[in-house]
């Protein structure tokens, strides 16, 4: 075993457990809590040191498990934090699962004070004091070499995932699928519950029959690049479109949301097909032109000339576009609906046939959400107003590819 020495800060779950992991694996660590006598329940875990830069001090890779982005800033680079005692050789590895804008930040602020930095994000925190975990590191190659060692002595499992912010990324990308699958899984047993079904008939079926089906699986294959082939893409979407339509039906007839069906069914196409959007360019020109072709279709930007400096096409395309349009919170699916309600309460039959011709090459809407789209503004914009929006759905639906009703 090296002579690595390690600290940890945060003394929860995760950094509570991991504390007596290294303990249990003979590196005993230094460690900090802002709750006094957090380590005294801590098996084979020395009293805690009196401040963060103590810990420091007497560490060559801190590993910092605090709750929030702002609690790790304090914890890093506050008045007596970790950098405040920054020596040579010393790593700051990050196990709090944060935004990358404060990884970027934090790891900038790390390497100012000639201090390196990984961001190191874990799963399995109930196996944490078991050497239980999981964990996803971002970072130079030589940094991650330097503190290997130590994260050995408390997890499973290390995964050197790439640069800095790629061990974020990871965390990011796996618990998007899990919390995803919770609701999945909530929202298929709530239609069950609604049609009488019990849950362990429900089960029995899925453990027998859906093997194949599991989001290991799924995701194995797709890293493998098995796709559905080209031929196969149409019925592969007619059949899911029908037998989420006979879903969606069931739910409105009891009176249930089912959000995750609603959302899917029109996506199906870019699911099996591959054709989900690319992430966007960060240069705003560029980011701006790319958002027009997702909000509008592909080549749609091709209609703002080169080298145009005209100061409302500019802004349209970096700041609606390019800022509004790509944040995140609101789907694009969702900004159309908002646009559509205040498209018809204005009444502008040119505006909406624009952001149908969008809608439709996206296949955000099937004919019953479009129609469904109808019925709700008639109360809210007025009658005279959906008739115009009917018109104008009714066209689209007749004009392109939408997904049928079942």
């Amino acid at each position: 075993m090296s002579e690595l020495r390690a600290g940890v800060v945060g003394l929860g779950m995760i950094g509570g457990g991991v504390a007596v992991s290294l303990a249990r694996s003979g590196r005993i660590p230094a460690v900090y809590d802002i709750r006094p006598g957090a380590a005294d329940d801590l098996a084979g875990v020395p009293e805690q040191a009196a401040t963060i830069a103590e810990v420091a001090r007497d560490s060559d890779v801190v590993l910092v498990a605090t709750l929030t982005a702002e609690q790790a800033r304090e914890v890093i680079a506050g008045d007596d934090g970790i950098l405040s005692a920054a020596h040579d050789g010393l790593v700051v590895a990050l196990l709090s699962t944060v935004d990358l804008d404060a990884v970027t930040e934090l790891a900038a602020r790390c390497e100012g004070a000639g201090v390196g930095f990984l961001d190191a994000g874990v799963t399995g925190g109930t196996q944490a004091a078991e050497n239980g975990l999981t964990v996803m590191v971002g970072g130079p190659e030589e940094v991650f070499a330097r503190a290997k060692p130590v994260f050995d002595d408390f997890a499973k499992i290390v995964v050197h995932c790439g640069d800095t912010g790629t061990g974020m990324v990871t965390k990011l990308a796996r618990n998007a699928l899990t919390y995803s699958m919770w609701a999945a899984v909530r929202e298929a047993a709530s239609i069950a519950d609604a049609g009488g079904v019990t849950l362990d008939k429900l089960l029995e079926v899925i453990s027998n029959t859906d093997g194949g089906t599991s989001p290991l699986t799924l995701l194995q294959v797709h890293a493998a690049g098995i796709e559905v082939p080209e031929e196969r893409v149409d019925s592969a979407v007619a059949l899911a479109e029908k037998d989420l339509a006979a879903a969606q039906a069931f739910a409105g007839s009891v009176g249930l949301e089912v959000p995750i069906v609603d959302i899917a069914r029109p996506r199906m196409r870019a699911v099996y097909d591959g054709t989900l959007p690319e992430p966007l360019p960060g240069e705003p020109w560029q980011r701006g032109l790319a958002m027009m072709d997702r909000v509008y279709g592909p080549g749609y930007s091709k209609q703002v000339p080169d080298g145009v400096t005209i100061p409302s096409v500019v802004t349209t395309v970096e700041h609606l576009f390019g800022q509004i349009l790509s944040r995140p919170y609101l789907t694009l699916r969702d900004r159309r609906l908002l646009t559509f309600g205040v498209t018809a309460m204005v009444g502008r039959a040119d505006l909406l046939q624009t952001q149908l011709r969008g809608a439709m090459a996206n296949q955000e809407f099937t004919v019953d959400q479009l129609r469904e789209i109808v019925l709700q503004l008639m109360h809210y914009a007025g009658w005279p107003n959906a008739t115009a929006v009917q018109a104008a759905f009714e066209e689209a639906i007749g004009q392109y590819a939408v997904p049928q009703s079942s």
